[in-house]
């Protein structure tokens, strides 16, 4: 897998492109060649919290079929990226930092950044620190204030058990990596590889984001210029819909598409796809983000039409 240095440690990432795809006779697309890069149009893909890139391998071959460069990446401490198991080399101005590196790596002047949960969040700390990189944000389920006790409630209690319980989790882990992958489907994996990864650079992930910031505050979100489309769901409560139509709101440039669940970008991911594909032809098409009006945040109803009205108001 390739990979670039940060600091001295290895950060892994995947190239898909060569799109766009020809339609098939079923009226789908086909997927392109790893090896075979498109040279514009950039996208990253950037996972959730103890995930890898993994998670967004349908996705980025979706996109790149569509035309897109899609780089998918593991931040330092997940996937196949180093695992160091000091906490003080994990927060969100870090992971930024890591995104901004890939694409000094790759020699890409702007892209557009799409991140789930901790990806989202990652996003968000870009826009703060370096805006003239981006191009488009697309924010899946972001951790913002409405968040905080739900995900203290969730993430304690794992920290506790990946610090206090690190020879337990290690025998989880040796029994989770005794299960062939090829006995589960693609997402199965994708969560089992949480216990089946060494449980102490995990914990120090966890540590490193307990300390610090997770998201930039609110009056720095409301003077990014991005273009930004937003995916929010209900009954979440630590991705809670009010936090993505809170930011939706607080954007200049935001624009908010509710997903019917969790999994509807995972098990049903056409409309969804379609939606991101769209807001990525829109960004690419026209100059840079700029100085322009602020308009007034949009919402998108989960509906099972192909292409969902884009309405004025916002929940």
């Amino acid at each position: 897998m390739p990979a670039f240095q940060f600091e001295g440690h290895s950060i892994a990432f995947t190239e898909y492109g060569g799109g766009p795809a020809a339609v098939t006779p079923a009226g789908g697309r086909g997927r392109t060649a790893k090896s075979s890069h498109a040279d514009t149009r950039p996208l990253i893909l950037v996972h959730g919290l103890l995930l890898s890139q993994e998670m967004h391998r349908p996705l980025a071959e979706a996109l790149a079929a569509r035309g897109n460069r899609v780089i998918t990446i593991d931040l330092l401490g997940h996937g196949e990226s180093d695992r160091p198991r000091d906490m003080w080399r994990y927060s969100m101005r870090f992971f930024g930092d890591q995104v901004v590196a890939l694409m000094d790596h790759l020699q890409l002047d702007e892209a557009v950044v799409m991140g789930t949960s901790l990806g989202a969040n990652t996003a968000l700390n870009i826009a703060l620190t370096a805006p003239q990189r981006l191009r488009g944000m697309v924010i899946e389920m972001p951790v913002l204030d409405n968040a905080l006790m739900w995900s203290a409630m969730a993430f304690t209690p794992l920290l506790a058990a990946l610090t206090f319980g690190e020879r337990g989790m290690r025998l989880v882990g040796r029994g989770a990596r005794a299960v062939p992958r090829r006995l589960l489907p693609h997402y199965g994996n994708v969560m089992l590889d949480l216990l089946r990864q060494d449980p102490g650079p995990s914990g120090a992930v966890l540590q490193g984001l307990f300390f610090g910031r997770i998201a930039p505050h609110r009056n720095d979100r409301r003077l990014f210029r991005t273009p930004a489309l937003i995916l929010g769901h209900r009954r979440d409560p630590v991705h809670p819909f009010s936090d993505a139509g809170m930011l939706a709101e607080e954007l200049p440039n935001g624009r908010l598409l509710e997903a019917s669940s969790l999994l509807e970008l995972r098990m049903h991911p056409e409309r969804l796809t379609g939606e991101i594909a769209d807001f990525l032809d829109e960004v690419w098409s026209g100059p840079p983000a700029g100085a322009a009006e602020r308009p007034a945040a949009r919402a998108i109803k989960a509906r099972p039409a192909k292409r969902a009205a884009k309405g004025a108001a916002t929940s």
